[in-house]
């Protein structure tokens, strides 16, 4: 699993009984499995489809560092499915997991659109091969 993103545990994250609020959590994934999308299939329209069970192993309080790790499960035609977890930074102690979320690629419509990728790709990677091709080197 790579991990991403750090999250720092405020005092506006917690729910009533002062940990970290579960909903707070669920946005911060839904939108670093968003985000990690876009950069893999290189399209900013790129829209939650599903979520499946998420499973709230423990909690963060205020002050905590969390960390949040996403993995590529599979590449659809239209779709890329992920895998998720949620960690305290500090101790490793899993705090969400969820198995899969489904990303659907979309066109300038709405509609879904083939992104034609199989593999997981790196920024880097991607900036050297652009800088080979303007070389032109293969």
């Amino acid at each position: 699993m790579r991990f991403h993103t750090r999250k720092w545990v405020k005092p506006e994250d917690l729910n009533a009984n002062g940990t970290l609020f579960g909903g707070k959590v669920l946005a911060w994934i839904d939108e670093e499995a968003a985000l990690y999308s876009i950069i893999q299939l290189e399209n900013k329209k790129v829209v939650t489809k599903y979520m499946s069970e998420i499973n709230f192993m423990s909690t963060a309080a205020e002050g905590d560092i969390i960390e949040i790790g996403i993995d590529v499960i599979k590449f659809g035609v239209t779709s890329i499915s992920l895998n998720c977890e949620v960690r305290n930074k500090m101790t490793h102690e899993s705090i969400v997991t969820v198995d899969n979320i489904i990303m659907v690629n979309l066109d300038d419509k709405g509609n879904p659109k083939p992104h034609g990728k199989t593999k997981i790709e790196y920024v880097k990677d991607r900036l050297a091969q652009k800088e080979k091709e303007e070389e032109g080197r293969p």
